[in-house]
């Protein structure tokens, strides 16, 4: 019988590599919980390694390879893995993100990627990094747009964010980007793609001051909480992190304004922006 084929990097290399890993384990004759204790990993970690909602990293790669008798494959794609078209972060977060059933998100001082335009994720690529070639950042926008993509299914993921009042009226990639960037929301909430509500200035001190966060839930596998700072990000599925993190986005959801309300300051924001631009 013909071994597991090697997997292509540019596609979803954490979902192949969890499918090649249910495979190999049942091959095997392995339950998740046998195989778990062969590794000293939990059952409900080798569920999500095959559900691809957990990344493989490389040292377990090659546990995989010696218990399974895979023949380095594993550690092979491990690498092959690491060829993605996003840069870390990005990767990870991205296949996270592509098998989740719904995504919960408040962002304090920048549209999230998942509603970025191209010319929107430009403008914040090339602020973090002046430096960086142009043809770098292309290839980082690219990568950004295919994420979008995700919105191309008419139902899932749920996506919910709350976008803070700071993050529309912060002038990024000049006043035409912006318009873009609000209008291109706007269009989304109205064909019912997403839920947006914006967290307004007026309403004080509230839960998530401290920074964005993003709760993932997955069909087959526990929820996911992902953070992210100044060059630092982790994801974390604790329960008891996961519950708080929830917690918090209600409180969020509580004090934001109506979706309608919302829609309706982002559109006035963008004509702002838009006449502006062309007095």
């Amino acid at each position: 019988m013909a071994g597991p084929k090697d997997l292509d990097p540019s596609s979803s290399p954490r979902a192949l590599l969890g499918a090649e890993l249910r495979h190999a384990r049942e091959k095997a004759g392995l339950s998740q919980e046998e195989l778990g204790q062969r590794l000293f990993v939990s059952g409900s970690f080798i569920g999500q390694l095959e559900a691809g909602t957990r990344r493989m990293q490389q040292e377990f790669a090659r546990m995989l390879d010696e218990v399974l008798e895979t023949g380095g494959f594993f550690t092979r794609n491990c690498k092959a893995a690491a060829k993605s078209k996003y840069p870390v972060p990005y990767e990870v977060v991205s296949e996270s993100e592509a098998p989740a059933t719904a995504i919960r998100q408040y962002a304090p001082l920048l549209i999230p990627g998942l509603l970025q335009t191209a010319a929107y994720a430009r403008a914040v690529n090339r602020a973090y990094d002046p430096t960086t070639p142009e043809e770098t950042i292309d290839e980082w926008v690219t990568g950004r747009m295919e994420r979008t993509r995700l919105l191309d299914h008419p139902t899932k993921p749920l996506l919910w964010t709350v976008l803070d009042e700071a993050a529309l009226r912060r002038l990024t990639g000049g006043r035409a980007v912006m318009a873009e960037a609000l209008r291109h929301i706007v269009g989304l909430a109205r064909r019912n793609r997403v839920i947006v509500q914006v967290q307004p200035l007026s309403a004080g001190a509230h839960s998530a001051m401290q920074g964005c966060l993003k709760l993932m839930e997955y069909e087959d596998a526990p929820p996911q909480v992902h953070f992210e700072g100044v060059h630092s990000w982790r994801l974390e599925d604790d329960p008891a992190t996961v519950a708080q993190v929830r917690f918090t986005f209600d409180l969020l959801v509580a004090s934001a304004l109506s979706q309608e309300k919302s829609l309706a300051l982002i559109e006035a924001l963008a004509e702002d922006y838009a006449h502006e631009e062309h007095p």
